[in-house]
C-alpha cells in the first residue's frame, strides 16, 4: 500500500529534526509534524453581526460560544476533543497560562480575571466524537475584510502571526446581500490569499438568509444569490452556501423546551391571517397583550426562531396536529439549510464540513509542506544549514517526494488559479473546479453519476489532451507544471477506468490459441516463416495500443503502424510488410520499427502511453531476436 502525502511528510519531518541542532528549527519543525497528527483546524470567520458564533453552537451542537457581545467575541476561541469536558485553558499574551471551566449548560464565562487584552487564546476542551477529526476555531468578528499581508491576516483572523495559529481551512460568515459588490468580492480574494486559503479549502457560507422582510419563503432568492456568489468566488471558495444559522443553532445546541413547544402549539390555534399580522412587526408580537402565550415565552421565541422560524415551526404543528420537540427539532434543522438533501457533495454547511474531513489528511499534508518549505528558507549556518539546503531539496517539485505527493496535484493547481499563476480558459477552469470539488470519477469529469468506465475514460482522455497541450506551452513556468500537475491526475483517472474495463476483454485473450501472454507481452508457439510459409500473428494489448493512438505526440505514420499491427492477419502484414515475407525481411521490420518507436519514449506522453510505448517496443525487439540476429 502506498504511503499517502501526510505519512511521507511525518518521515521528512523525523528525518530532518533528527539532524537540526538548533532547538528553535527543531521545534518549528516538530510543530509541523506535530500538525500533521493532530485534528484538522477550521477557523470560523466573519464580519461583526454575521451570525459566525450562531454558526460555531450550531457546528458543536452545543450553546457554548457567546452570541451577544462580550469579553469572549473579541478572543480567539479553540473548541478542541478532550475528555475532560468544560475545561478552558487560558493562554496569555505573555506566555503564561489560566485555567477555568464551562458554566452548566456549556457556556462560556463572562470573564476569566484577567484583562481581555491579555489573553491570547481561549482553548476549551469539549468530550464530542466529531472534535476528534476538525477542531474548531472561533475568530473575532471584523469590521472588513480587508488585510495588508499575511501575518496582519492572521493575526486579525486568529489571534497572531504565528505558524501554530495557522488555519488549515476557513468558513467565512457573510452578511446577507442582494448582490456582492466588486470591492467586496476584492477584499474576500485578498484575505484568503493572504490567509494561505484557496478554494480547496475555504467555504463562504450566506448567512442570516431569513431576515428579509418582504419575503415569506427566503429560500429561492437565498439559493439565486448563493449561485451567484460561487460563480464569482469560484477560485477562492469550494462553495458558497446559505443557511439560517439561528434555526440549525436552536436544533442542534439549544432544543426548544416544554414552555416554547406548548407556546407553537397555542399560536398554530390562532385564525392564520391574525398570527401573520401580529408577526410583520416582532415588537408587536412580544408586547400583544391578547395573545395565548406569556410575553416572556414570546420574547424567547423571537431570540431563538425569529420571524420565520416561529412561521415555520407552527406551519409545521399545524400539519402534525401536535407540538413534538424531536420532530420540531427535525423540521427546524431542515429548513435552516444547515444540510443538504440526501448525500450531496456540495450545497450545504454539513456537506462543506464533510468535505474537509474526507480531505483532512491531504489539506493538513498542504499546510506542512508550505511551513516546511518556510522552514527551509531559514537563515542558517554549518550543518543545520547543509540540512536546511537538503530538505529544500527534498521538497521540490522535480524531486521523487513531490511526485509521490500526487493527492496535492489538484489542490496546488487550484491555489495557482486562484493567484492568477495559472491562467485559463472557461472550459478548463471547470474541469480544474469539478475536480477539486468532487471525489468520485464522473463527478471530477462532470458525467452522471454512475457513469460507464470506458465514458470516464473518454472523457479523461479528452480533457487530458487539453492539460497537454497548455503544460507544453507553458513549459518552464509556473502555469506549465500546475498544468502538468492535473494532466498527472487525469492520466490517473485514465489508467484506473481502463483497468476497470480492461478484465472484460482480457478474458478471452488469456484463451488465445498462439500463446500470448495475458500481460500483452508476445510469445510464440513456434518458428514458422522458413519456406514462406505466414509467421503466425503476435498479440498485443489492444487497450495498450487504443492509448498510444490516442496520443497527438504520435505521428500519423507511426499510428497507421498500429492500426496495423492491430489488424494485421499474419505477423508480416502486422509490420506492413507483404503477405508471406521471409523471417529475416520480418526481424529487419522489427528492427526498423523499434527504433522508430523508441523515440516516442522520450516524447512528454502519459504515463500510461509511455508505458505502452515501452511495451511495444519490448514486443518489437523480442520479434527481431526471435526470426533474425537481433539482441
Amino acid at each position: 500500500m502506498n504511503a499517502g502525502p501526510a505519512d511521507l511528510l511525518r518521515r521528512l519531518c523525523d528525518t530532518t529534526a533528527a539532524r537540526l541542532s538548533g532547538a528553535e528549527l527543531r521545534e518549528r519543525v516538530r510543530q509541523v509534524r506535530a500538525g500533521l497528527d493532530a485534528p484538522l483546524r477550521v477557523a470560523v470567520a466573519g464580519a461583526v453581526s454575521s451570525g459566525k458564533s450562531t454558526l460555531v453552537n450550531a457546528l458543536l451542537g452545543l450553546p457554548v460560544a457567546p452570541v451577544d457581545a462580550g469579553e469572549c467575541t473579541f478572543v480567539v476561541t479553540q473548541y478542541e476533543y478532550g475528555e475532560d469536558d468544560g475545561h478552558i485553558t487560558v493562554e496569555l499574551a505573555d506566555g503564561g497560562v489560566a485555567h477555568s471551566r464551562l458554566l452548566p449548560g456549556h457556556r462560556l464565562p463572562a470573564e476569566f480575571g484577567v484583562d481581555v487584552a491579555a489573553i491570547r487564546r481561549l482553548r476549551v476542551t469539549l468530550d464530542l466524537p466529531s472534535l476528534r477529526t476538525i477542531t474548531i476555531v472561533d475568530t473575532p468578528g471584523m469590521n472588513t475584510v480587508t488585510a495588508a499581508n499575511e501575518r496582519a491576516a492572521r493575526s486579525m483572523l486568529f489571534g497572531s502571526g504565528d505558524e501554530d495559529d495557522r488555519a488549515q481551512a476557513m468558513i467565512y460568515v457573510l452578511r446577507y446581500v442582494q448582490k456582492f459588490d466588486d470591492t467586496t468580492l476584492a477584499e474576500f480574494r485578498g484575505l484568503t490569499d493572504a490567509c494561505g486559503m484557496s478554494c480547496v479549502n475555504t467555504l463562504a457560507v450566506l448567512g442570516q438568509v431569513d431576515r428579509r422582510g418582504d419575503e415569506d419563503d427566503p429560500w429561492p432568492t437565498a439559493r439565486r444569490l448563493a449561485a451567484k456568489g460561487y460563480a464569482d468566488l469560484r477560485t477562492s471558495v469550494f462553495d458558497v452556501v446559505p443557511v439560517i444559522g439561528l434555526l440549525a443553532e436552536t436544533a442542534r445546541a439549544r432544543p426548544l423546551g416544554t414552555e416554547e413547544t406548548a407556546a407553537l402549539a397555542a399560536l398554530a390555534g390562532l385564525d392564520e391571517d391574525d398570527l401573520e399580522d401580529y408577526l410583520l412587526d416582532l415588537d408587536d408580537f412580544r408586547s400583544a397583550p391578547e395573545l395565548p402565550v406569556p410575553a416572556e415565552v414570546r420574547h424567547r421565541l423571537v431570540e431563538r426562531l425569529h420571524r420565520y422560524g416561529i412561521t415555520s415551526a407552527v406551519e409545521a404543528v399545524r400539519a402534525a396536529g401536535t407540538a413534538d420537540p424531536e420532530t420540531l427539532a427535525a423540521h427546524l434543522l431542515e429548513r435552516s439549510g444547515y444540510s443538504s438533501a440526501g448525500r450531496a457533495a456540495t450545497g450545504s454547511v454539513a456537506a462543506g464540513i464533510a468535505h474537509f474531513a474526507r480531505r483532512a489528511d491531504q489539506l493538513k499534508a498542504l499546510d506542512a509542506l508550505t511551513r516546511l518549505r518556510a522552514i527551509a528558507r531559514t537563515p542558517a549556518l554549518g550543518a543545520d544549514r547543509a540540512t536546511l539546503d537538503a530538505l529544500a531539496a527534498q521538497l521540490d517539485e522535480n524531486r521523487p517526494i513531490a511526485t509521490s505527493l500526487g493527492g496535492l496535484r489538484i489542490f496546488t493547481a487550484a491555489e495557482a488559479l486562484g493567484r492568477g499563476t495559472l491562467v485559463l480558459n472557461e472550459e478548463m477552469t471547470a474541469e480544474l473546479l469539478r475536480l477539486a470539488r468532487h471525489d468520485e470519477p464522473a463527478e471530477q469529469l462532470g458525467l452522471p453519476a454512475g457513469a460507464a468506465p470506458a465514458e470516464i475514460a473518454a472523457a479523461a482522455t479528452a480533457a487530458s489532451m487539453r492539460w497537454r497541450t497548455l503544460a507544453m506551452m507553458s513549459e518552464g513556468r509556473t502555469g506549465g507544471q500546475r498544468a502538468r500537475d492535473v494532466l498527472t491526475v487525469l492520466e490517473d483517472l485514465v489508467s484506473a477506468a481502463l483497468d476497470e474495463v480492461a478484465p472484460e476483454k482480457a478474458a478471452p485473450e488469456a484463451a488465445a490459441p498462439d500463446g500470448t501472454a495475458r500481460d500483452g507481452r508476445t510469445s510464440f508457439a513456434g518458428g514458422g516463416g522458413g519456406g514462406g510459409e505466414p509467421l503466425p500473428r503476435v498479440r498485443v494489448d489492444p487497450a495498450a495500443i487504443e492509448a498510444l493512438r490516442a496520443s497527438p505526440m504520435v505521428p500519423a505514420d507511426d499510428r497507421r503502424a498500429l492500426e496495423l499491427l492491430l489488424a494485421g492477419s499474419e505477423l508480416a502484414t502486422q509490420l506492413g510488410a507483404p503477405p508471406g515475407t521471409p523471417s529475416a525481411e520480418v526481424a529487419g521490420y522489427a528492427a526498423a520499427l523499434s527504433a522508430r518507436f523508441r523515440t516516442l519514449t522520450h516524447r512528454p506522453l502519459s504515463l500510461r502511453q509511455r508505458r505502452a510505448a515501452e511495451t511495444l517496443c519490448e514486443a518489437y525487439e523480442t520479434i527481431w531476436a526471435h526470426y533474425g540476429d537481433g539482441p
